[in-house]
């Protein structure tokens, strides 16, 4: 009987969902932090339960042939990137063979699963970056990413998954943080960490098409003296950079921005060009952290919902700064776009009038689940981009309820995707047509995936 502390001998077999080794003791499953597919590895216990055990790696006494030194010296620590030991051709063997066993093991689909489209670069495509920063008690700023099942910043001053030009930005950022006397929230339960409330996160974000660059500090509150001669000296310094902004969010929670963004420079969004438009992104709206492989969907999703029909009406639920929305109106889709975050709805609708297709493209904020079934009354498509926890069950009923013809179903997280997918088609009135998965995530365990269904 296996217990905590016990060292054990394993060989490693697959991945898990989040990139953890998985090996088998004595017909139980054993996940393992850092461990890759062929390794053989030694690991100490760390839980054990029912039907799974939690072993921690203390070496790998023969290595993959897949498994390469990480382009990153902190991939060890750092929970950012998982699968950066893995080789890239691997990894999207992987995503491909992942997706497929989950949609076949949660919802009993067998669709054809086209071949994965594979990001090229794998480093420095992320649009985006939130950065947690800590000062220590002698003053020390640090700011970098979770360690692995925590919240304690393993410290850095570069990320090569980043856009080399907000990757460039880090190390000066972080001089100048430290030199002020700004107080800044603990994360975690760090002994050596001083306590806030302050400075929480540094937003960093750029147009990967205009290079314009945005700054947002996100705090627990406005009392930073000295702020606008920092964020004067940013804006000559870096001539890309057209704003900085105070992002304020003061509740003890776990959420990363709040709904005050003040601008104390500059404006608080960029310009981005996507699938032949021009957007607006403001520094607290959601856009894709990978701007090359969205754009690679847009003419994916174009096929999924079939040519326009004369007067075609489409809904795009959750659709966000009208990412896709726009590229689908373009295409001669009448859209409307539903949002709950206001702020992504203003934006919206400048982003239809900036690009002329004000009189193609309408947005309203809305809760999608309590909207949906009332709002797809007429519509002949429907495209979806919901959260990684995928569709409220409403939402499901609604889109039963009023059978659309045409269905594109956009998602984050194949679990959730199968599990919504096995709805839609288990009720008779929807057939998987084909799903598309795109590597959106170079370097982690996730997989974006684009579903095409069609009603029987």
């Amino acid at each position: 009987m296996a217990s905590v502390g016990d060292r054990l001998e394993l060989e490693i077999i697959d991945l898990g969902h989040d990139g953890q080794g998985v090996g088998r003791h004595d017909g139980l499953v054993v996940f393992v932090s850092g461990a890759l597919p062929g390794d053989t590895v030694q690991v100490r216990l760390q839980a054990v339960a029912r039907r799974h055990l939690v072993g921690q790696l203390l070496r790998v006494l023969t290595p993959s042939g897949d498994r390469r030194r990480p382009p990153c010296i902190l991939a060890d620590n750092c929970g950012g990137c998982s699968l950066q030991p893995l080789a890239d051709g691997a990894q999207a063997a992987w995503k491909q063979r992942s997706l497929e066993q989950t949609l076949q093991r949660i919802g009993g689909l067998s669709a054809p699963v086209r071949p994965l489209l594979v990001a090229d670069p794998t480093l420095g495509y992320r649009n985006r970056a939130l950065i947690p920063l800590e000062r220590r008690a002698d003053g020390r700023l640090r700011a970098g990413y979770y360690r692995r099942g925590s919240h304690q910043i393993v410290n850095m001053a570069r990320c090569p998954v980043l856009d080399p030009r907000i990757d460039a930005l880090i190390a000066p950022l972080k001089a100048d943080i430290e030199a002020s006397d700004w107080p800044i929230d603990r994360h975690g339960n760090d002994p050596e960490a001083v306590e806030g409330p302050g400075l929480r996160h540094l937003g960093l974000r750029v147009g990967a098409a205009t290079g314009e660059l945005l700054i947002t500090l996100i705090s627990s509150h406005d009392d930073l003296p000295g702020l606008e001669a920092l964020a004067d000296a940013w804006c000559e310094r870096w001539p890309e950079l057209v704003g900085v902004c105070l992002n304020l969010q003061p509740l003890p929670t776990n959420r990363l921005m709040g709904d005050e963004t003040r601008v104390i420079r500059g404006r608080e969004w960029i310009h981005e060009g996507f699938a032949g438009l021009r957007f607006r992104i403001a520094a607290d709206t959601f856009f894709q952290v990978n701007t090359r492989q969205a754009e690679r969907l847009v003419p994916h999703l174009i096929e999924a919902l079939g040519p326009a029909p004369a007067g075609g009406c489409l809904l795009d639920a959750y659709c966000g700064i009208g990412t896709y929305s726009l590229p689908l109106a373009a295409a001669g889709w009448q859209v409307s776009g539903l949002e709950l975050h206001p702020g992504a709805v203003t934006m919206a609708r400048l982003n239809a009038s900036a690009n002329g297709l004000e009189d193609r493209a309408s947005f309203e904020q809305a809760d999608v689940p309590q909207v949906l079934e009332e709002r797809l009354q007429g519509q002949q498509a429907l495209v979806l981009d919901p959260p990684r926890k995928g569709l409220n069950p409403f939402a499901t009923a609604a889109i039963l309820a009023a059978r659309p013809e045409r269905i594109a179903y956009v998602s984050c997280d194949p679990a959730a995707l199968a599990r919504d997918l096995a709805q839609l088609c288990g009720s008779g009135v929807y057939r998987l047509n084909w799903v598309q998965p795109v590597d959106f995530f170079p370097n982690t365990s996730h997989v974006e995936a684009l579903a095409a269904l069609e009603r029987l």
